[in-house]
């Protein structure tokens, strides 16, 4: 017999917690000044936790791919870090991807305007 689940599933709650962790360790342990101010959105974690794709977006847009760079530069620390401050079996393995749903919601607003600005509403 199943027990009934208590809101938050358990992985929910590991996603969550690597996500606040990681969001303090990018603000205050990366030391490259080229990193800029990175903003950590969304942690997906495979079920076994092996693998956690961290989803980021930039205030600087101009410095995406020297983001990336230290992003991954930094891999091996970030993990390392994390692993000292969330106990699991497993530490995920980390992987970085830029964010781009912000910008296509803002492009996606941006045609809504422009559709709304040409075509007067009918009464």
């Amino acid at each position: 017999m199943r027990k009934p689940q208590r809101g938050y599933a358990r992985q929910d709650r590991v996603k969550e917690q690597i996500m606040r962790e990681l969001a303090e360790l990018v603000r205050t342990g990366l030391k490259d000044p080229r990193a800029g101010f990175i903003t950590v959105n969304e942690v997906e974690v495979t079920r076994d936790y092996s693998h956690a794709t961290v989803f980021y977006t930039i205030l600087n847009q101009d410095a995406r791919e020297i983001t990336e760079e230290v992003l991954e530069h930094a891999r091996g620390h970030l993990r390392s870090e994390l692993a000292k401050r969330i106990k699991l079996f497993k530490t995920p393995e980390l992987h970085f991807k830029y964010d781009e749903s912000l910008e296509r919601g803002l492009n996606l607003s941006a045609l809504i305007d422009q559709v709304a600005a040409e075509k007067p509403v009918e009464d």
